[in-house]
């Protein structure tokens, strides 16, 4: 337990062989003067707080044989003179805050056996003079910021290699040979580099590897079957294999479990893109602990082999493809801790034997198409995260839900649950998150949640829940995130505890709640007991026939406004519609549960599906991705835009009182009716223009490349003419034919360029030849007219956002070009109907019969 500085005059003891102040709580800088010892052969002063540089002078400790600097706050970078040290044999400064380059001269280091610089923050390229000290058994520089690639390292540096930590850096290229060579090598992590290219198949001649770690980088396999998995077939020691967030691109061969041995502990295979069934032959693993191989596409059925890996403790097969019921045979794994079968196709009920798996703490089931749950389940007493949400659950929530005194997390949302909710839940006092949002629920909210001491998180919006809410909730002094919207609650909003934070967004949809006016419910009424007969008198009689006036004089200022407001060319606007809510059964249904067959699209939040409702009726529906930090932020962006919008671009920018931009105009966001009438979609990244600069605003979210304005990505500067630009973009795609990522753009030259280049000499360089040919009748006036429409396309994408034309210009000059169009050919044809823009439509001018 020593403290303060490291005495200076250590230096007078010049015959010190070995200084060890290592695990005290030294702080301050190293001394120079340590530098004077030299006949020290042993330094170790890890585990302090020293600051500061590492002193140059320890270049000076000729005979040094093991320096320990691990586990302080030093700073700076690592002295070159440490690479006089030429007896050095072991060279630890792991866990500090060192900076700047790895110095070359660490090559002069011949007898250096392990060398450890994980965790600090050094930069740059990791020197190719480190891989000639062929001594070297432990390489660790893991954790840093280098960069760079290692694929010019010569075939056999590093003989002697036992141990290579790399992970958590930005290393590039392919895998060195070098690795594959260095058949001493026990441990190689590469975790989260920038690595890709083929896993080659020598990675079989490592035959003592005990622990491998290629995650999260780009590597895949050299064929469809993920041949090197079998390389490793036989290995005598391999405990660990990690190969997630790798694009690998294939099928588990069979032969990779049937031949590993018995020693594989752990394998982690998830997001990597794999298809297949999960091989039965995975049962002969008998000593695995983790299996993780969620996020990939796996079909078929769960093996009712997994029953024979008694020491598994964490079972992950989360997003993938899997069908069939979950087996019996599961209750087998009485070591399970963790258990992920989310986001599959899994159906019928969970089974009754779930209460043998006495080891579970988390559970995972959601978004299936599981349809009970048996009594026996609530006995699982010691569990503590259980996730049952997007199922097609029903009936109540059972009261034995009050057994599980330990639960921390509950998630049952988005199911069919009914009745009311079980006042035993109270008796949870550890619940820190409690969904039940989008099920039937009914009745009030139990008084007893005001018992749930722990409660962060409370979630019960998208019911049918009634009466007040608990002042009881008051006491909940964690409640961070609270959400009842879309109830029935009705009565005062407590004041109290932690209702002091929370937002309007709460409690809307409750339309029988008063309270503060912040929270956007009307006040609460007073007691009017105690008035006298007068007052009553008042009250009952001018209040009612004054608010009628005042009612009155309100809707026609409302109707007056409207009329004022509403936009030019518009006057056959149909009224907003009437907003209708959907259960997730009925979504379910109405896209087939979510089948590829009915998948429109995918963006950066989420993917877009067509549903058909039971009234005949088709919508989009779209489904947010939450594992995406900005999905919540999205959605509320997108439910704000649809509230306030029409479809046109130009009722976007002008139509409404705060200009709306909506920053992501292209094709997939342009969907088509039965009329083949074009409508605007996605306003996820879309921005409201507000307060007294109505003309542009920052934004740190990046639309789709290509479409995206100069401004925009240069200077994250979004605007209406940042909107006309990609609209531009669309035009010319529309018109040419061609996509923006067509093999002829490729270097300089984009689309806009192309036409713009092309466009002087001949409109039947660019035009797509479905749409116009030589020997149409009407050629003339067809080929004028897309003149005209690539004219206007140019003047959309102008460089400069203040050149560039406005929407109303634009459908101004589109009408004009239809006009003269149809005054010239003396009808509509079919393969230009789609440009012919209605007053509502206008986004309908992109998109032709072959879009």
């Amino acid at each position: 337990m020593f403290h303060g500085a490291i005495p200076s005059n250590l230096s007078n003891c010049t015959y010190l062989r070995i200084l060890s102040l290592a695990y005290n709580d030294f702080s301050g800088a190293i001394p120079r003067e340590i530098g004077n010892l030299t006949k020290l052969k042993g330094l170790y002063l890890g585990a302090n707080r020293l600051q500061g540089e590492i002193p140059r002078e320890f270049g000076n400790l000729a005979v040094l044989e093991l320096m320990s600097l691990a586990g302080n706050n030093l700073q700076g970078g690592i002295p070159q003179e440490l690479g006089n040290l030429t007896k050095l044999e072991g060279l630890e400064l792991v866990q500090n805050n060192l900076t700047e380059k790895i110095p070359p001269e660490i090559g002069n280091l011949r007898n250096l056996e392990e060398l450890n610089l994980g965790d600090n923050k050094l930069v740059g390229t990791i020197p190719t003079a480190i891989f000639n000290v062929s001594k070297l058994k432990a390489l660790k520089l893991y954790s840093n910021s280098l960069l760079g690639s290692l694929s010019s390292i010569p075939d056999f540096r590093l003989p002697n290699l036992e141990v290579l930590l790399l992970w958590g850096n930005n290393v590039s290229g392919t895998i060195p040979c070098f690795i594959f060579n260095a058949s001493k090598l026990s441990k190689l992590d590469l975790e989260n580099n920038s690595f890709s290219g083929f896993i080659p198949n020598t990675l079989g001649n490592l035959r003592n590897l005990e622990r491998l770690n290629l995650g999260d980088n780009y590597l895949t396999s050299s064929t469809p079957e993920l041949s090197f998995l079998s390389s490793l077939s036989n290995f005598k020691s391999l405990t660990h294999i990690v190969l997630s967030n790798n694009p690998l691109d294939g099928i588990l061969p069979k032969t990779f479990f049937s031949n590993l041995s018995y020693s594989l502990e752990e394998i982690q295979m998830h997001n990597c893109n794999i298809s297949g069934g999960v091989p039965k032959e995975i049962g002969n693993l008998t000593n695995l602990t983790t299996i993780i191989l969620g996020g990939n596409k796996l079909n078929g059925s769960i093996p009712i082999t997994l029953e024979k890996l008694q020491n598994l403790q964490y079972l992950g097969l989360k997003d993938n493809k899997l069908q069939g019921s979950i087996p019996d045979s599961i209750y087998r794994l009485t070591e399970l801790y963790e258990l992920e079968f989310g986001g599959n196709k899994l159906s019928g009920s969970i089974p009754a034997c779930f209460s043998n798996l006495a080891s579970l703490r988390i559970l995972s089931l959601d978004s299936n198409e599981l349809t009970s749950i048996p009594l026996t389940f609530w006995n699982l007493k010691d569990i503590l995260q259980l996730n049952l949400s997007s199922n097609f659950f029903t009936g109540p929530l059972p009261l034995e839900i009050g057994n599980l005194k330990v639960l921390v997390g509950i998630d049952f949302s988005m199911n069919d649950f009914s009745g009311v909710i079980p006042t035993e839940i109270g008796g949870l006092k550890n619940l820190e998150y409690l969904f039940l949002g989008y099920n039937r629920l009914q009745g009030s909210i139990p008084d007893s949640f005001g018992d749930l001491i722990s409660l962060k998180f409370l979630n019960l919006s998208n019911n049918n829940l009634s009466g007040p809410i608990p002042a009881s909730l008051e006491k909940l002094s964690y409640l961070e995130n609270l959400n009842l919207s879309f109830n029935k609650l009705e009565g005062e909003i407590p004041r109290g505890g932690s209702f002091r934070k929370f937002s309007a967004e709460s409690f809307e949809g409750n339309e029988l709640l008063c309270g503060s006016p912040n929270l956007q419910v009307p006040p609460c009424k007073t007691s009017i007991h105690r008035t006298s007969r007068k007052n009553a008198l008042i009250l009952g009689i001018v209040l009612p026939l004054s608010t009628i006036f005042m009612t009155a004089i309100i809707l026609l200022i409302i109707k007056y406004r409207k009329r004022e407001k509403r936009p030019p060319n518009y006057p056959n606007m149909p009224p907003i519609a009437t907003w209708r809510r959907f259960s997730y059964l009925e979504l379910c249904q109405a896209t087939d549960k979510f089948s590829e067959n009915n998948l429109i699209g995918r963006g950066g939040f989420g993917s877009v599906y067509k549903a058909r409702i039971r009234d005949g009726m088709e919508v989009a529906v779209k489904v947010f991705n939450l594992q995406c930090g900005r999905a919540f932020k999205s959605f509320d962006v997108e439910c704000e835009m649809m509230r306030n919008v029409a479809s046109a671009l130009e009722y976007l920018h002008f139509g409404y009182s705060a200009p709306v931009i909506h920053c992501d105009l292209k094709p997939s966001n342009v969907l088509l009716d039965d009329n083949m009438v074009a409508h605007l979609s996605d306003f996820g990244i879309a921005k409201l223009l507000t307060g007294e600069d109505q003309s542009m605003t920052q934004t740190q979210t990046l639309a789709t490349i290509g479409y995206m304005a100069p401004e925009y990505g240069r200077e994250g500067r979004v605007s209406t003419n940042g909107d006309v630009y990609s609209f531009g973009i669309m035009l010319m795609e529309t018109f040419t034919g061609k996509k923006l990522t067509d093999e002829i753009f490729n270097g300089e030259m984009t689309l806009k360029d192309w036409v713009n280049d092309c466009l002087p000499i001949s409109t039947m360089e660019v035009v797509d030849a479905n749409l116009l040919s030589q020997e149409d009748i009407h050629f003339v006036a067809k080929e004028q007219c897309v003149s005209f429409v690539f004219n206007l396309a140019l003047e959309c994408t102008m460089e400069s956002p203040e050149q560039r034309i406005n929407a109303k210009e634009i459908v101004a000059k589109l009408l004009k070009i239809r006009d003269s169009l149809l005054r010239n050919v003396g009808g509509i044809y079919r393969d230009l109907t789609s440009v012919l823009v209605t007053d509502r439509d206008l986004i309908g001018v992109v998109v032709t019969d072959r879009d």
